[in-house]
């Protein structure tokens, strides 16, 4: 096999690195990843993958190393990458949602607004996007580069300081409020330029992410079938319960009185819409968990 056939990926490691794994699981592609060992292996042999920080994707994959990798759009802001912005992939290490950038201060501190931080001193991981952020608000600061555990150094550290936030609960246990928010950030899939031109490599790179946006769609949804009699499909398919539901499938059995009847709902719903089914007449009722969801 050449190196053309061969798709250079990369992983983010770290925080998003399980989250990320499983979703390739879900998406049809399985890692394995030794306990010391950057590479991870795929079972498809089209593909090589390594694990590096999100931090550094999206250099790597400017520059050519990776052919396409996941990291932040936070951390291709931070670097200025050009590069191919394939698709956004919502996910993160604990929820189905953006990350934020924002800036904290404490909670005993003067400073309101950005404005109240001219000539102050800032303490964050994203540099760029720290003083880019500052260069668009005309505020002059001394940024500083953290090299972690950021929130602990307000106030008597920093004045302030730019980091990323997903729940917020890190802040408020170290005494911190949010005074603005920079920037929405989540995983975005990439690609390298020259790798986007290619079209065995562009073809691959699609097909992989449109696998991962159906994992990723079909993460909180589950298939529910039926069977219903066909003097009660009306009054099943009328349920308030399912209103908003597109198009359920319904299908014909041996026995022509009654019908077999499959929809795709929230999970979320799934409590309240089975007794309701049942109560309509519906009976044999399956609820089955979904890996993709092609639209």
């Amino acid at each position: 096999m050449t190196d053309e056939k061969i798709l250079k990926l990369g992983l983010p490691k770290g925080s998003l690195q399980d989250a990320t794994l499983g979703l390739f699981r879900k998406a049809g592609f399985s890692f394995t990843v030794g306990s010391r060992n950057y590479r991870a292996v795929c079972d498809d042999p089209e593909i090589q993958a390594i694990l590096i920080r999100a931090q550094e994707m999206a250099g790597y994959v400017q520059d050519g190393v990776f052919d396409c990798g996941l990291t932040g759009l936070d951390w291709v802001t931070d670097n200025r990458a050009d590069v191919e912005r394939v698709s956004d992939l919502v996910y993160s290490k604990v929820s189905r949602r953006p990350v934020r950038w924002v800036v904290a201060v404490h909670n005993d501190s003067p400073f309101q607004s950005i404005k109240d931080l001219q000539g102050k001193r800032i303490a964050t991981e994203a540099m760029n996007l720290t003083k880019d952020y500052l260069a668009k608000n005309n505020v002059t600061a001394d940024v500083e580069f953290s090299w972690g555990a950021t929130e602990i150094k307000v106030p008597d550290l920093v004045d302030a300081i730019v980091d990323v936030t997903e729940t917020g609960s890190s802040l408020r246990a170290n005494n911190l409020r949010v005074i603005d928010t920079i920037m929405e950030s989540w995983t975005v899939f990439v690609a390298n330029k020259e790798a986007w031109a290619n079209d065995w490599k562009r073809q691959k790179i699609e097909s992989v992410a449109m696998l991962l946006n159906a994992a990723i769609a079909a993460e909180s949804r589950v298939g529910v079938k039926m069977n219903v009699k066909k003097a009660q499909l009306d009054e099943v398919l009328d349920l308030e319960e399912l209103k908003g539901i597109t198009s359920p499938t319904v299908s014909h059995l041996r026995d022509e009185e009654w019908v077999a009847v499959e929809i795709v709902l929230n999970e979320s719903v799934v409590r309240t819409i089975i007794p309701a089914l049942k109560r309509a007449g519906a009976e044999g009722i399956l609820e089955y968990p979904l890996n993709k969801i092609v639209d």
